[in-house]
């Protein structure tokens, strides 16, 4: 089966690949962890966080908005001194903040997010090299979250946010998993 070449270079990324990366996720829940995962991954390599994922969940209540909004002081330590996640003060402080700023959204986090997926088509990437990592909308993305209150999301983190959650469709050209049209697909 022909996937995109990063799908092949560890069995967790033939997994995340196959069956999540690029397919529309929706929820606020839902999307609040995909936020925070990828501002964890600044700077390191995703297969890091995936593999670190459960952990993740275990130590941020499941994304649960609402209660890591409820995270203090305590809750930061106790993060901080978990080995089961990447304990980057800055990175955990952005979590607690995001969720509180995420409270805030009166369309919602997933609509907020979903507001900037590109319509209509697009060049599907004929290799890896032809993936952008950031777009207009990305950019525009990253500007009104931080105009909002959301910190450690610029364009590249939001474009690789869009991409895991299938705002856009970035699987080349000669993947299984690729659409057949070039449009951002509908949630």
């Amino acid at each position: 089966m022909q996937r995109c070449a990063w799908g092949n270079s560890a069995p967790e990324y033939v997994t995340y690949h196959d069956e999540e990366w690029g397919r529309p996720l929706r929820g606020d829940d839902a999307l609040f962890e995909r936020l925070c995962l990828e501002a964890f991954q600044s700077g390191l390599s995703w297969l890091t966080i995936l593999r670190k994922r459960p952990a993740f969940r275990a130590a941020f209540a499941g994304f649960s908005i609402d209660a890591v909004a409820a995270f203090g002081p305590d809750d930061e330590a106790r993060l901080m001194a978990d080995a089961g996640i990447v304990r980057n003060r800055a990175k955990i402080s952005a979590a607690v903040r995001n969720a509180r700023t995420a409270q805030q959204q009166p369309e919602g986090l997933s609509d907020l997010l979903w507001s900037f997926a590109p319509t209509g088509p697009r060049t599907r990437p004929a290799t890896l090299a032809d993936v952008p990592a950031t777009s207009p909308e990305s950019v525009a993305m990253a500007k009104e979250l931080k105009r909002r209150g959301f910190v450690f999301v610029g364009p590249t983190t939001a474009y690789a946010l869009m991409q895991a959650t299938g705002m856009v469709d970035d699987h080349v050209a000669d993947c299984f998993r690729a659409s057949p049209d070039q449009g951002a697909p509908v949630g």
